[in-house]
């Protein structure tokens, strides 16, 4: 979620493989074709972005529909039940999250690591919970802000284990991302990344992610959140994939957490249809948006999806984080003030706030990430 893209790699043929220790880091060969990105991860994680705001704008109800004036159900008849597999877009980028994750800490030193993911995350993300706190507490916007104290303990990105209200929504998701984080480096990086280092972190992982949906051990579930560790591992395993394909384990890692994570999925999301619902996901809609998200994260694995190439995708992917953080919660004053403030009509309310969305997160993008996220880093890589 929180990744642009990084260069394709090419799987090692197995009979030039050199001869080499056991547990010998593997260090990938870059492909030898023009431009070097991932571009249609980019788009992939657009689109995981574009699922997530129309589950946020039409797929449920609760401050959405103070926005509308009634319930999205009424605003989208028919839409509305499309639109709540939206949430499912989050699954999809736990699963590219992995992927990159995977690509991006191997070979690379822990500082080196740490730097990358705190400049990455932090500029944009403290840029948006200081542009959200300032709107909401306008006295014309009608939804209510979190305390001054809540706001500041935002800013540390850990609000979600404190107990504190949330700026932003989707925050939970990014500390999902985070313990993803210091597990991969704990286990992976800091040690240094080698084919059966990263096996044993996804079996070990996935070992601890089903103990814990059973154990009613808290710390232990906080740390192998089971719901969505299938998704993140089996990005992992998409990477090892991805330097080769005939990789047993690696397609064993895939099997095995889209398996589980369409079990926790289904689980999670699925209930019996009922007349006071606001719409019913039904068990195989949502195996098929998992299936969705792990295919397509295979077919850029693989190298199917080379020829997805277009210059306007890395635009796309550099976009995706800032508006993932702003879509929400400022989507509901932009709905408000189109949709009852204006009067304009559900669908053009619709467009015109997704559109204002991406033109913010043009903005963050350019006058924040560009020009503070590489300072960070510089100062993060070389600090003591």
């Amino acid at each position: 979620m929180t990744e642009t893209v990084v260069s394709t790699r090419q799987p090692r043929p197995a009979a030039a493989a050199p001869a080499e220790p056991p547990g010998a880091p593997i260090v990938p060969r870059r492909r030898e074709r023009p431009g070097g990105r991932l571009r249609a991860l980019d788009g992939l994680r657009l689109l995981a972005a574009l699922m997530v705001a129309a589950y946020h704008y039409g797929g449920r109800d609760g401050e959405i529909a103070q926005a509308w004036g009634t319930s999205p159900k009424e605003q989208f008849p028919t839409l509305h039940e499309y639109f709540a597999y939206g949430c499912l877009g989050v699954q999809v980028f736990f699963v590219i999250s992995g992927f990159v994750i995977c690509m991006s800490g191997w070979g690379r030193p822990l500082k080196s690591f740490v730097a990358s993911r705190a400049s990455r995350l932090l500029p944009a993300y403290w840029v948006a919970v200081l542009i959200v706190t300032a709107v909401f507490a306008l006295p014309v916007v009608a939804f209510r802000a979190v305390s001054p104290s809540d706001a500041l303990v935002n800013l540390t990105m850990l609000q979600m284990p404190l107990g504190v209200d949330r700026v932003l929504g989707v925050c939970w998701t990014l500390w999902a991302e985070v313990r993803f984080y210091a597990l991969f480096a704990l286990c992976v990086v800091l040690p240094g990344a080698t084919r059966r280092r990263v096996i044993m972190f996804c079996a070990g992982w996935t070992l601890a992610a089903v103990i814990a949906e059973n154990a009613q051990l808290p710390l232990l579930d906080i740390v192998a959140m089971p719901q969505y560790a299938p998704f993140f591992i089996g990005g992992v395993g998409l990477y090892l994939v991805h330097l080769d394909r005939r990789d047993v384990y690696g397609w064993g890692i895939v099997a095995v957490s889209w398996a589980v994570g369409q079990h926790y999925a289904v689980q999670e999301l699925w209930h019996a249809p009922g007349a006071g619902g606001f719409s019913h996901r039904t068990s195989l809609g949502i195996v098929l948006v998992v299936t969705f998200g792990f295919l397509a994260v295979a077919a850029i694995a693989l190298g199917l999806l080379n020829r997805v190439n277009w210059r306007w995708l890395t635009v796309a992917g550099a976009l995706t984080y800032p508006f993932y953080l702003v879509h929400e919660h400022l989507g509901w004053v932009v709905v408000h003030a189109l949709h009852q403030g204006l009067d304009l009509p559900s669908g053009v309310t619709f467009g015109l706030t997704v559109a204002a969305m991406l033109l913010l997160a043009w903005l963050l993008n350019k006058y924040v990430e560009e020009p503070l996220t590489p300072r960070l880093r510089a100062a993060l890589a070389r600090g003591r």
